[in-house]
């Protein structure tokens, strides 16, 4: 997971100089942007300088050092704008979980996925995963918190992460389209993931651990290969 590591661009029409005296509770009613409302190539861009942003402050100070107004300060907008685009830290984190996952879907060629089972091609998409996490704890710490405590406020944004597990994992089963039942069977393994995932971060599981469970999840629900479920 590699936040961008560049300044923040020139000035933003979103920025005023007025920025720096607005407070949280005067800003948090304005009227949200939703992603498929950014129409503009100058509103997507500012979306991403801001979860760039937020993935730089993540990455070195891990959850409590991503506070709105030093995410406004380095994405270089005003801090009523960046609530525009988020209301709190935990659309942001979650947000940044969701674009992460994205870049990794993105990465990763399924026709060149090794092993010639669903067991083989699963393990090797799960450890992907795992490693991509595993590589900037203060990171995975932020947006992980950020994904448990979310609440409902944040259904959309969770439910889009979760979409996303569920999809790496099911087209990683499937030889084709995935069928309904692989899209069950990866539901429960992101949840082992996730609950895995949480373990290793507050030091109760090793990276080996995490593994072992893993592919014991993975072989009691679809077989090792030879004994296929699915």
């Amino acid at each position: 997971m590699s936040p961008s590591s560049s300044g923040p661009a020139n000035s933003d029409p979103g920025r005023s100089s007025g920025a720096s005296s607005a407070q949280p509770r005067e800003v948090m009613n304005v009227a949200v942007l939703a992603e498929s409302e950014l129409g503009s190539e100058a509103q997507r861009e500012r979306r991403k300088r801001i979860l760039d942003a937020t993935m730089a402050i993540a990455s070195k100070g891990g959850y409590e050092a991503v506070q709105m107004r030093a995410v406004a300060d380095r994405a270089d907008v005003a801090v009523g704008t960046l609530y525009r685009y988020f209301p709190s830290k935990v659309h942001l984190l979650v947000s940044a979980l969701g674009r992460e996952f994205e870049r990794i879907d993105a990465k990763t060629d399924r026709s060149a996925l090794p092993g010639g089972t669903p067991y083989q091609r699963l393990n090797f998409m799960v450890s992907k995963l795992n490693r991509a996490m595993q590589r900037n704890p203060l990171l995975t710490e932020a947006m992980a918190r950020a994904y448990v405590f979310a609440d409902a406020s944040a259904a959309g944004e969770v439910d889009h992460v979760e979409k996303l597990i569920d999809a790496m994992f099911a087209r990683a089963m499937a030889d084709g389209e995935p069928t309904e039942d692989q899209y069950h069977i990866a539901r429960v393994i992101s949840n082992v993931w996730l609950s895995n995932l949480l373990a290793w971060l507050t030091r109760r599981a090793s990276a080996t651990d995490v593994s072992k469970r893993l592919d014991l999840a993975m072989r009691l629900l679809i077989g090792d290969g030879e004994t296929a479920k699915v």
